[in-house]
């Protein structure tokens, strides 16, 4: 019997099919990549709008995660693209500083209270830069990082500690070594071991109160002459308008901003004391580090949504807002899973303005199979949510529209519990981890699932099962 949404996604497979062939991985983010959505229904984003968008076969979903957590005001949030708009009109670089860069700087400063700051275009950039002053201000090469982070940056000193090191010297990987969050005693353990140039890290894994642990942590630094490092990546104006290190009272020596600074334009942001920062500047007389020095890190257009994102992000309190909606989001999806019988198989975790969702199988482990299985019923029902992380623009009734279709997804997900599998129901092969050793895929032809004999040219496991 052909699946009766099959058709739905036919554009997309077509961009997809055309995308591998002139893109490694068919994007150009690897958490984007076709391996993280179920296979037959991989869609490629038209446009956005609040906390909707529309993929290029004219359907609309409510999106979660939006822009990797980039987006906390909604698609296309008015204000902030009029912003960015003036500033096209004007010119977008020159050769010279513009005088919104100051502007920016001055703005993120009195929020975030740090000496300085140097703006950049991706976090992996600023965090780099971030462990180049502290080697350099420490004359140490090691670098710490907490073992619990996922991600930190796409450069050689932190990807090497991951599955995905190919092209990475082993000289390299050995000036990183590793801690367990929540220990102080380990990175006490580690710092005294192998002295490093400094520690980064996030504030917080999970949703409880940090301020405690990091804060032992910043004096483990400080008394060994290690320079502390805040990732605020994800918790900068998603916990709070000030970042983590405002919401917990932290003190970090540099700390480094992305995602959200420009509500999905492309800005982010070293900041820190002005002994260290000054060491990229001109006010030095030690020798000067190459710190960050982009044609296009401060874009005129992308400082100017900035500006607005970050202004409407304190007036607003926007955290506050999105920690509402979350704590609702989160409320109706355990409604939902309490009907349906499933409590301890599908839940959320983390912090209402930062939701991810968990799966199991029927042994009661962290299942891909199972979570394909629930992507793939969001995603028919109109919901694109690989979290539920959560904008200002998901009002009550995006929310509630959201838990009725999460009610629909569990009711599938049931059936594949009782059968004991997701075969019959999970239409092509599993998502699979983003870091891991090997691709796992070759180009093939593949059936339509259900169809009528039409080939289709996709990425596929070599051990998935037929679809």
């Amino acid at each position: 019997m052909r699946d009766p949404d099959f058709d739905r996604y036919r554009a997309s497979r077509e961009h997809q099919r055309r995308a591998h062939r002139l893109i490694p991985g068919g994007a150009h983010t690897y958490a984007r990549g076709d391996d993280q959505m179920p296979e037959w229904m991989p869609v490629v984003i038209e446009r956005g709008d609040g906390a909707h968008v529309w993929d290029v076969d004219g359907n609309r979903y409510i999106e979660y995660g939006q822009g990797l957590r980039a987006v906390t005001l909604g698609h296309a949030e008015p204000r902030v693209t009029e912003a960015a708009r003036e500033w096209l009109d004007r010119g977008a670089g020159f050769s010279r500083p513009a005088s919104v860069e100051l502007e920016a700087a001055e703005t993120f400063l009195d929020l975030i209270g740090a000496d300085c700051v140097k703006f950049c275009k991706d976090g992996s950039s600023a965090t780099t830069a971030a462990v180049k002053l502290a080697r350099s201000a420490t004359g140490r090469d090691v670098v710490a990082v907490c073992s619990d982070q996922p991600f930190i940056s796409q450069d050689d000193w932190f990807i090497g500690t991951t599955p995905l090191d190919a092209g990475i010297p082993q000289s390299v990987k050995d000036l990183t070594v590793q801690f367990p969050y929540g220990d102080v005693s380990a990175l006490e353990g580690v710092l005294d071991e192998h002295r490093p140039a400094c520690v980064v890290m996030e504030a917080v894994r999970d949703a409880s109160d940090p301020t405690d642990y990091v804060l032992d942590c910043i004096a483990a630094c400080r008394s060994r002459g290690v320079v502390f490092v805040l990732d605020e990546m994800i918790t900068g104006f998603r916990w709070s308008a000030r970042g983590a290190q405002g919401l917990y009272g932290l003190d970090p020596d540099l700390s480094t901003f992305g995602k959200a600074v420009g509500n999905g334009h492309s800005v982010s942001a070293l900041a820190g004391r002005r002994e260290l920062m000054e060491l990229g500047g001109f006010d030095t007389d030690r020798d000067r580090v190459f710190l960050l020095s982009a044609t296009h890190g401060a874009e005129t257009h992308s400082l100017a949504a900035a500006i607005a994102a970050m202004r409407i992000s304190d007036l607003e309190d926007a955290p506050a807002q999105m920690m509402r909606q979350g704590a609702r989001l989160r409320a109706g999806v355990e409604r939902a899973v309490c009907d349906a019988g499933l409590e301890g198989v599908v839940g959320t975790a983390g912090r209402d303005s930062n939701l991810v969702f968990y799966t199991r199988g029927p042994d009661g482990d962290a299942s891909q199979d199972y979570r394909t299985l629930f992507l793939q019923e969001l995603t028919r029902r109109g919901v694109l949510a690989p979290s539920f992380v959560i904008t200002t623009a998901h009002t009550d009734a995006v929310v509630d529209e959201t838990v009725q279709a999460v009610a629909g997804a569990l009711e599938v997900y049931g059936r594949a519990l009782e059968a004991g599998s997701v075969e019959g129901l999970l239409l092509g092969r599993p998502v699979q981890p983003v870091f891991r050793k090997r691709a796992g895929t070759v180009w093939t032809s593949v059936t339509r699932p259900g169809g009528d004999g039409a080939a289709l040219a996709l990425p596929r496991p070599k051990s998935a099962h037929p679809s």
